[in-house]
């Protein structure tokens, strides 16, 4: 029968040999072959099926003779004799083989570069070293050259220096597969689709040449195929390696056509399916209150699959496209001059991208030519975190991106792993090479060089260390595809230890278990989907039904650093698979945008409704295109973007803005009310008493009485008892956002200076009696300074307080319908209840150390008697206070205001009454006492 895949002319040795089979002699030809000129591999020629026929001829000869019946037809030297004569025979067409050339028959297939390390069990890697290709222009006429790689990725080398390291950890582990070594094959696809089809049927192979439907390594299975990482080249994959039942895992194909597994039933990936992304970035795009997305995908079933779901979900929740625009890879530009000609014309600042990096960089660099800036990228998880833009002036316009990212881990040591890389390795050499070249800007030569490099790079020393740096390459901050390669790896060898570990399994035709050895690839598929494995954030990892993990996403954002490189700050999370309400979560005040501040921009197609307004839709526009109309008379809209208005029932009107429906009866303590009118003359009355008595006060400055009560510090109290009285005036009238927010802070600040007045006073006649004993040392702290002090003291805390309070929770004006179900109580809301009460508390800790201070000190001679008076007009303003407390929380509506103003007016009273009218009277009324000889005189023992 024909032998396909070895030619003839490839054969160097031949080895001849006669094997024992159940007691049969089977003669067994070896043919050992070396590359063609090329490297290719031929069909079978007619000389290599001459000879595999003359060997069945043989090996039935003796099967026949063995197969006797009975007693031998012949005996041993006929037997021997016969041998001779075929083998004579076989001799002459074993010569034709041997120098047939057949080089027509044959199929070119440049070979793949790659890396191999043997192992018992082998992997399939195929990434995208390199993420672009020198676009040649060919005739037909010419064969197509080898297809020449550019722009060498430092990230997709660490992706697989993170395979090789998950390898190394794997091998190195006892516990992990013992006696048994994980090897892999690992191809650059250059992210060209043909390559990664060759990779893919090299690995299959076993070996670096295409041999279709041939294994080459014997009893060396292959487990796994990583990659490709494009979602079109994986689909390709994927229809091959299904057919046999091969395991292939992605770490970053994320089409919602490879969960289908009818048509890829053998396909998994460490990353989430689009759908779930496409919902993410809904939900992000909304959460902004954007309705108004610019849409732009890759021409690819990554690009196109992925933006139509977007596009779904964002309509779904009310929001428009204003255009939806294709990166067409097979142009050179990328059409990018049409694509940025829409951004600049469109007014949507916000643009939803579905794109690998590399195919968005001739979009950005046609931006910068055109200058569209000011533009929010919106990235889905092919570019959220590339490093192409991280310097320049790309950086620059990308600045404000947001995107959702894979999930990030860490992988321990890999740090070190990674720094002990050096051109001198043998594995990947040229890579690392490249790496080399690229990370210190200089070229590595060596004698198998043939490389033409820039002139004017230095020469690689080889003293370089990676340490030294800090690059895409050994950042392992935040390992988001690097960390899918490496679970990847972890999943497979989970999957073996557990094929490894079978007891009673599966039947396999008939066969509990399969073994570590020699297992096909469909029994390792069976426990691939079984997999789970602890990830290193805790989480644990595994496939669902479809070959799909579960979804979470880092939500990121692109800001620039001191230095001007790109930072990723991870801003959120999208996480299917955490608790209601924690599914999508999100820091607004992290993000940067690209104006440079915290302003979020707007991407609307029409600006707001306000309430008032309705929207009334523009002819031939998308729903969110609009304008907005005023509600027709007697009717309102109490909400923003509102689409009818409503009318008032009988017995409510609009009010101005025409946002809400007032009640005809409305309550609050007016000046026109008996009530109101009442307070306001007793308040207004009460205003011109404390001038009264500082004119009196000051025409009788001079006097005894006047300068032994500290005319300075009375005449401060005077003012602070005026502003007492006048503060009550702001709670009468419709309450305004003016007079809400100085109402309580203009009465805690006056009352509290006057208060403030009072305990000064009663300090200082404490220290002006004790001052006058022989041998004190308080004489230096009766100096006014430290009466000012005082007051200043005690007034500035509750300034700040009340500062404090209007700043984060002003008081303002609302109507208030609780109350009373049929009137509407207009009245000033406090904003912070509890900013009110800390503000009273204060006020009574200063009048109850008056107090205390000022009873204490009642006994003092007549002479100093004032703690006499301070005692009563404390104890009278704390017990209104007091007073007030029950009698507020019982009031509803103005009463609850008169409620205060009265115990305002009652507790300013007490203090003029009791402070200055006991003086006033003996000014006006006793003047004879009012002498120095008086008071020394009732108080001889103070002479």
């Amino acid at each position: 029968m024909p032998y396909p895949g070895i030619r003839a002319s490839h054969v160097t040795k031949v080895t001849i040999y006669c094997a024992h089979l159940y007691d049969i002699i089977v003669p067994v030809i070896v043919l050992e072959q070396h590359p063609g000129p090329q490297g290719d591999m031929a069909r079978p020629t007619e000389d290599i099926n001459h000879l595999l026929q003359l060997c069945c001829l043989g090996t039935a000869m003796g099967t026949l003779y063995k197969l006797r019946i009975g007693a031998p037809l012949v005996d041993d030297r006929t037997m021997i004799t016969l041998y001779t004569v075929i083998w004579i025979l076989l001799l002459p067409d074993l010569i034709v083989v041997l120098h047939s050339s057949d080089l027509a028959c044959r199929l070119y297939v440049p070979e793949l570069e790659g890396i191999t390390q043997p192992g018992d069990i082998m992997l399939g890697v195929i990434l995208p070293l390199h993420l672009d290709r020198v676009y040649q222009r060919l005739p037909f006429t010419v064969r197509p050259t080898k297809t020449i790689c550019s722009t060498f990725h430092l990230e997709n080398y660490q992706q697989l220096q993170s395979m090789i390291f998950a390898v190394e950890e794997i091998n190195g582990n006892p516990t992990i597969l013992p006696n048994v070594t994980l090897g892999f094959q690992a191809y650059d696809s250059c992210d060209v689709l043909r390559h990664d089809l060759q990779g893919t049927l090299q690995i299959l192979s076993g070996s670096n040449k295409v041999l279709p439907n041939y294994r080459c390594l014997v009893n060396v299975p292959l487990s796994v195929i990583i990659g490709p990482s494009i979602s079109t080249h994986s689909i390709l994959v994927a229809h091959i390696l299904g057919l046999y039942k091969y395991p292939q895992i992605s770490h970053f194909s994320t089409s919602p056509l490879l969960s289908d597994r009818t048509k890829f039933p053998s396909f998994f990936r460490t990353v989430s399916n689009d759908v779930f992304q496409s919902q993410g970035l809904s939900q992000l795009v909304l959460h902004f209150g954007w309705t108004w997305i610019g849409l732009l995908a890759v021409d690819n079933d990554y690009g196109q699959q992925g933006i139509q779901l977007v596009k779904k979900e964002i309509v779904k929740a009310g929001a428009c496209v204003a255009f939806s625009e294709n990166i067409i890879t097979s142009q050179p530009s990328h059409n990018a001059p049409r694509i940025v000609k829409v951004l600049k014309t469109s007014t949507a600042e916000i643009v939803v991208v579905f794109s690998p990096a590399i195919n968005l960089v001739p979009i950005l660099y046609e931006m910068l030519k055109q200058d569209v800036t000011k533009k929010i990228f919106i990235a889905s998880e092919a570019w959220s975190t590339s490093s192409l833009f991280s310097i320049g002036k790309l950086s620059e316009s990308l600045s404000g991106t947001i995107g959702l990212a894979f999930y990030s881990g860490t992988i321990p040591k890999f740090q070190e792993f990674l720094n002990k890389i050096h051109p001198s390795i043998a594995l990947g050499k040229e890579w690392t090479k490249l790496l080399w070249e690229q990370t210190f800007h200089c070229t590595v030569m060596d004698n198998n060089s043939t490389r033409s490099f820039s002139t004017s790079m230095k020469e690689c020393t080889g003293s370089e260390y990676l340490q030294s740096v800090t690059n895409s390459f050994n950042d392992v901050s935040n390992l988001r595809a690097t960390y899918n390669v490496y679970t990847a790896v972890h999943v497979v060898a989970k999957a073996l230890e557990d094929l490894k570990s079978c007891k009673n399994g599966p039947l396999f035709f008939h066969k509990p278990c399969a073994k570590i050895k020699d297992f096909a690839s469909w029994q390792l598929l069976y426990y691939m989907k079984k997999a789970r494995v602890t990830l290193s954030n805790g989480k644990d990892f595994y496939f669902d039904e479809n070959g799909d993990p579960p979804a979470i996403y880092d939500i990121v954002n692109w800001q620039l650093n001191p230095e001007g490189i790109m930072q990723h700050k991870k801003i959120g999370s999208y996480d299917t698979m955490a608790s209601p309400g924690q599914v999508f979560t999100i820091n607004t005040s992290a993000i940067l945008w690209n104006t440079g501040n915290e302003t979020r921009p707007i991407s609307v197609c029409s600006e707001s409704c306000p309430p008032g307004l309705r929207k009334a839709p523009l002819s031939g526009q998308p729903a969110c295109c609009f304008q907005c109309v005023p509600c027709p008379q007697g009717e309102i809209s109490n909400q923003t973007d509102s689409v009818d208005c409503i009318r008032c029932q009988w017995n409510e009107w609009p009010n101005a803005p025409k946002d809400l429906c007032l009640q005809k009866a409305i309550e609050y303590l007016s000046y026109e009310e008996t009530l109101g009118s009442t307070l306001t003359c007793t308040s207004s009355v009460s205003v011109l008493i404390p001038v009264l008595i500082f004119q009196l006060y000051v025409k009788f400055k001079m006097t005894p009485i006047v300068k032994a009560n500290n005319y300075y510090l009375s005449c401060l109290l005077l003012v602070s008892l005026s502003l007492c009285f006048l503060c009550s005036l702001l709670f009468i009238g419709f309450p305004k956002h003016e007079t809400c927010l100085l109402r309580q802070a203009g009465f805690g600040l006056a009352f509290t200076l006057c208060i403030s007045c009072v305990l000064a006073k009663t300090i200082m006649v404490v220290f002006a009696f004790m001052a006058t004993k022989p041998g004190s040392n308080l004489r230096r702290w009766t100096s006014p300074k430290v009466s000012y002090a005082i007051i200043f003291l005690c007034t500035f805390l509750q300034f700040i307080m009340c500062i404090t309070w209007l700043y984060n929770s002003p008081p303002f004006p609302q109507n208030n319908a609780q109350v009373k179900p049929n009137v509407i109580i207009v009245e000033c809301n406090e904003g912070s209840p509890i900013a009110f009460w800390i503000m009273l508390g204060y006020l009574f800790l200063l009048a109850t150390i008056s107090f205390i201070v000022a009873f204490l000190a009642r006994r003092l001679p007549e002479s100093f008697n004032e703690a006499q008076y301070i005692t009563f007009s404390m104890l009278a303003f704390l017990s209104v206070w007091i007073s007030y407390i029950p009698a507020s929380l019982s009031a509803q509506g103005k009463y609850t205001v008169a409620m205060e103003v009265f115990a305002i007016l009652a507790s300013s009273w007490a203090l003029v009454i009791c402070m200055f009218f006991p003086k006033c009277f003996i000014i006006l009324f006793r003047p004879e006492t009012n002498s120095r000889e008086f008071l020394m005189r009732k108080n001889p023992t103070c002479s």
